[in-house]
Parts: C-alpha cells; sequence; structure tokens
C-alpha cells in the first residue's frame, strides 16, 4: 500500500466524531433501503446554489459516499483497472484526508465501459472503514491513520463486466457477494481478522439451456451485481441476497440456505432487494426485468409466493425506495413510476429527463432522482405526481446519493458535491 496523505490528517480524522444519528454506514444508507429521516434537506441546488464545497476525485470509480463522524470514504480506481484506492474526506471542508493507494493490479479482469474498477460501495463503522474492489482484494482500514489492519486478495471469481456488489456489516460479520461468470457464491468473514466464517454456493442449477430451449453462453447468464440485505421478515432474521436468475433468503449468521424463488427468463440481478412490511420487493433480472412482490417460506418457492409482478418500465440498475405505502423507482430510459406496495397497482408513471443508474432516495417527503447526465428532479412522494425542483450539475450521476444531518452528498463522475443551505 502506498499513501498520498495529508500532513493534519489525523486531526481532520479524529475531530467531529460525534453525530452518530447522521451517519450514512453502507450503500442506500442504514439498511440499505435508501431512506433518510432527515428534515430541512436542500430542495432548489445547482453548481452555483446551495453548494457547500466541491472536491475532484481523481481517476474513475462509481461507489457511493459512506459516511461516519467527520469522515466521508469512497473509492476510485484507474481506467485500466491496475491501480485501486481508497480516499476518505473531511465532511466540514471538503478537504481529501487520506488518499491510500490499497492494491496493484498486474493483470486486470474486463470491465465493460459503461461499469467502473470501483463500483462497490465501502461500509463503515466506529473506526473501520471496509473497502472491496470484488476479487481483486478486499481490505479494512483503520479511519483515525488510514491502516491496513487485514486484507484479502484470494477470492476466486470472474466478474465478466466488472464487479458491482457492496459489502454489509452484522454483527461481527463482513457479508459479501461473488457472483461471476465461472463462480457464484456468498461469504461472511469475521470483521476483525478477515478470516473466513462461512461460504455458500449458489444452489441454482444454471442449465445450458434458456426457458426457449437455445444454448446460452454462461458469462451473462451466471454473473450478477446486486447487494445483500439483512431483516426480519416474517418473525426470521434473514439475508436477501439477489443472484442471477434467482433471489435467495440465507440464514445471516451460519450461511444455511432458507429458501430460493427463481426467474429463468432474467439474468445479472443488481437491484437491491427492498423489504416492506409484508413483502420482499426484488428486481428480478437484466433482460426483461421484472419487479416481484414476495412473500418469503422455506425451500424452493413457487408462484404462491410471489404477491404480484410487474414486466413495464423495471429498472435493471437502480433500486425501488419504499415510502409509506407506496414504492417509487426509476427505469433505466427515465420513466418513473409509482405503485401500492401491497398490490403492485399502478398510481402514476411519467418520463423524467435522461437515464439512469442511481438509486431513487427517499428522504423529508420527497424523491430524488439523480440521472446520468447532471440531472435531480426532486418529486413529491405522493399518489400525484408533482414535480417540486429540477436541478443541473456539470457532470452526471452514476452513484447514489448519501444523506448527513441536513445535507445531501452527492458523488458525479468527476467532484463529490456538499449540498446544503445555509443556516
Amino acid at each position: 500500500m502506498t499513501m498520498r496523505a495529508n500532513p493534519i490528517a489525523l486531526v481532520l480524522a479524529m475531530c467531529g466524531a460525534a453525530l452518530a444519528a447522521d451517519n450514512w454506514p453502507q450503500f442506500r444508507g442504514e439498511m440499505g433501503q435508501n431512506r433518510s429521516a432527515a428534515r430541512g434537506l436542500p430542495l432548489v441546488f445547482g453548481e452555483n446554489r446551495n453548494v457547500v464545497w466541491k472536491t475532484p476525485i481523481h481517476d474513475r470509480g462509481w461507489s457511493s459516499p459512506v459516511i461516519w463522524g467527520n469522515q466521508i470514504w469512497l473509492t476510485t480506481a484507474t481506467r485500466d483497472g491496475r491501480q485501486l484506492y481508497a480516499l476518505c474526506v473531511d465532511r466540514d471542508t471538503g478537504r481529501i484526508i487520506f488518499d491510500l493507494k490499497l492494491f496493484d493490479v498486474a493483470n486486470p479482469q474486463f470491465c465493460h465501459p459503461f461499469n467502473s474498477y470501483a463500483s462497490p460501495t465501502p461500509a463503515i463503522e466506529e473506526g473501520r472503514v471496509y473497502v472491496t474492489f470484488g476479487s481483486p482484494g478486499t481490505a479494512c482500514l483503520d479511519t483515525a491513520t488510514g491502516k491496513v489492519l487485514w486484507q484479502r486478495t484470494d477470492f476466486v471469481c470472474n466478474h465478466f463486466r466488472g464487479a458491482g456488489s457492496s459489502p454489509v456489516l452484522f454483527e461481527n460479520l463482513l457479508l459479501m457477494h461473488f457472483d461471476g461468470s465461472d463462480l457464484q457464491y456468498v461469504v461472511a468473514l469475521d470483521k476483525q481478522t478477515g478470516r473466513t466464517v462461512w461460504k455458500t454456493n449458489r444452489s441454482i442449477d444454471f442449465r445450458d439451456t434458456g426457458p426457449d430451449g437455445r444454448p446460452q453462453a454462461d458469462g451473462d447468464f451466471r454473473k450478477a451485481f446486486s447487494t445483500p440485505v439483512v431483516a426480519t421478515v416474517g418473525g426470521r432474521l434473514m439475508m436477501i441476497s439477489l443472484g442471477s436468475k434467482a433471489c435467495y433468503g440465507y440464514d445471516v449468521r451460519s450461511g444455511e440456505q432458507l429458501w430460493r424463488i427463481e426467474n429463468r427468463a432474467c439474468h445479472s440481478g443488481s437491484p437491491t432487494p427492498v423489504v416492506g412490511e409484508d413483502a420482499i420487493y426484488v428486481c428480478m433480472g437484466l433482460a426483461q426485468g421484472q419487479l416481484w412482490a414476495i412473500r418469503p417460506g422455506r425451500g424452493l418457492l413457487g408462484d404462491q409466493h410471489v404477491l404480484w409482478r410487474i414486466t413495464r418500465n423495471v429498472p435493471t440498475r437502480s433500486s425501488p425506495v419504499l415510502a409509506g405505502d407506496l414504492l417509487f423507482m426509476v427505469d433505466d430510459g427515465g420513466i418513473a413510476t409509482c405503485v401500492e406496495a401491497k398490490t403492485g397497482a399502478e398510481v402514476w408513471r411519467q418520463r423524467l429527463k435522461g437515464n439512469y443508474s442511481a438509486s431513487p432516495l427517499y428522504a423529508d417527503g420527497r424523491i430524488y432522482f439523480c440521472n446520468e447526465h447532471g440531472h435531480v428532479t426532486v418529486v413529491e412522494a405522493a399518489r400525484e405526481f408533482r414535480v417540486l425542483a429540477e436541478n443541473k450539475f456539470d457532470d452526471g450521476f452514476m452513484a447514489s446519493p448519501a444523506v448527513a444531518g441536513k445535507a445531501l452528498y452527492l458523488r458525479s463522475r468527476t467532484h463529490l458535491y456538499r449540498i446544503e443551505e445555509p443556516p
């Protein structure tokens, strides 16, 4: 590891360690659902309005920012994937505290130009941040010093199009997906040491042919990009995990598979599952994407466990968000939809500007939609479609937004922003 650290790093890293309620600890925030209880967030903003600071981020990465106390962490990588970095930014000033090269990769795997070599989002807690780039390397860092506490470079997985799944913390475990074209499995690491606590292979038989009987190429039909969610559903704690062609429920402490539900017509799952009061909402697949409302059970689940399906304008990259009894989502081409969570009945459907990869955020009674062209459209989280504001930045958003205090933290392709109204 090499470091490019600011000399006042230790002072900045340790100041302002309060604000625990303002933390954004993983991809899509607390519990991975992209919801925030924050009030007083900015509504109208842009390059020249309500920008507290704007910090350039070198090289290229689509990981979202995570926040703990006064620190913001994210990753980046050279475009050829040979150098992989973790960055720490001071929340108050936007100053870069640490710029750490964690891994040198002699022979990087292929990464699709739409993806990046630094797409997985870190996970953070008091004193430690956990950073992964998929099979090239995973590391645990001390947030006060930037020191590497442990690292793993031994996970075998051909990501085929590049890694995308982010790690999740639960109790003493760091939970990770490895859904490649060659191997597909989920693992739990001891967060203190990095050793493997359990490893469970995906149980689905991918077969050599699709539902139409024609041969399938292994790669795209086996890999996936989704991030797991830990939640209690039906009175049972489980890890909900979307792979290619199937969604799974695992016992989070042992790795035992509890259930599996298949959709063989779809593959390469990317969105994160959304957990409701009575159901799990899962975008099943990349091709012919469908949104399913699932009631978990035991074993191989069938149609009786699917409460409803939506087959039109379902996202394959961004994740839906639940606000009360309504689900909001935007498909890759910019069609935003609101549906009833209990029935799947459409409430409204409207076209927004541009294309979308970032997941919408629910906060302060609003839905924030960030597109790939730099537009942030804010709509009311309600049964009537109403645009509250349309904001514009110089570059587009692949990363999902984060919230801390009364501020939005937005990562564009080139910069990290703190957006907040003046006191």
